[in-house]
């Protein structure tokens, strides 16, 4: 699904990511972590087929940026992200926002749809929960439902790839139980796309995902299997605090080791 080797972007005489190898296989389901700054976007962005890297190779789908037709892989990929979900119209109906994904278009205008894919939209949203909001306009809806909604979007075009940038923003506490669940439905499915879900927050990490990638200042901090690499001290090194994990169930929490984080505070002063 993807293949990284050096990659490096860089912005204004600014490394946003740093020499990244990375690989995501079909099936697997990968949560990238890190803190503001980290690259996390920037990656996502290079995984969409919406951004070229600076300096090494990166294949996706089989394709290599520079040498491919974006415009021809990029609907083999589904992204939900704030940037697209800003170009959304307000005023348009939910089942529109869904289906128009179709044609890669933002806004229906003339373009006629053919009762399967306004039937596959119907069906996704029902998946997530939202089937209910379908003739309902966008701008009318929680934050919480706009997710579920983005969401459906990104699956409408039945991609080989999803990518989900902090899907999570924004929720409160329900929203994004709710959202959790609904994405570990969808990562538990055999049926679904390799999926890569960014955010800075353990507590959103679904159930059902495989596999973590930890970045802080553009650069790979560890990756792998997330039962052996979502560790205290890996989330330590990556948000530059020492940390607890915990583990409940297939779900997790942080929180600061809170002597030890007053002690190098004393120290640094």
């Amino acid at each position: 699904m993807l293949a990284f080797a050096g990659v490096s972007v860089v912005r204004g005489g600014k490394a946003l990511v740093r020499e990244i190898d990375w690989e995501v296989e079909e099936g697997q389901r990968w949560v990238v972590l890190g803190p503001n700054g980290a690259g996390k976007t920037t990656l996502i962005q290079l995984a969409a087929g919406r951004m070229h890297p600076s300096d090494g190779v990166a294949g996706i789908l089989g394709e290599v940026l520079g040498a491919v037709d974006v415009f021809e892989l990029r609907p083999r990929i589904g992204l939900a992200s704030a940037s697209l979900a800003e170009r959304l119209p307000a005023g348009e109906r939910v089942r529109d926002v869904v289906v128009t994904a179709s044609y890669g278009v933002v806004g229906r205008w003339r373009e006629s749809y053919e009762r399967m894919d306004e039937g596959r939209a119907l069906e996704l949203l029902k998946a997530l929960g939202a089937d209910h909001l379908a003739d309902r306009t966008y701008g009318t809806l929680s934050e919480g439902e706009r997710k579920r909604v983005q969401i459906a979007r990104a699956l409408m075009t039945d991609p080989e790839l999803l990518l989900l940038d902090e899907p999570g923003a924004g929720l409160d506490l329900g929203g994004r139980e709710d959202l959790v669940t609904r994405l570990g439905e969808i990562a538990g499915d055999v049926e679904a796309p390799a999926l890569i879900l960014i955010t800075h927050h353990v507590e959103e990490i679904p159930p059902n995902f495989t596999d973590v990638l930890l970045l802080r200042d553009g650069a790979v901090v560890a990756q792998g299997p997330i039962e052996i690499t979502l560790t205290a001290d890996n989330l330590s090194k990556t948000f530059g605090m020492p940390l607890v994990l915990e583990q409940h169930g297939e779900r997790y929490s942080a929180r600061a080791r809170p002597e030890e984080y007053r002690g190098q505070h004393r120290q640094e002063a």
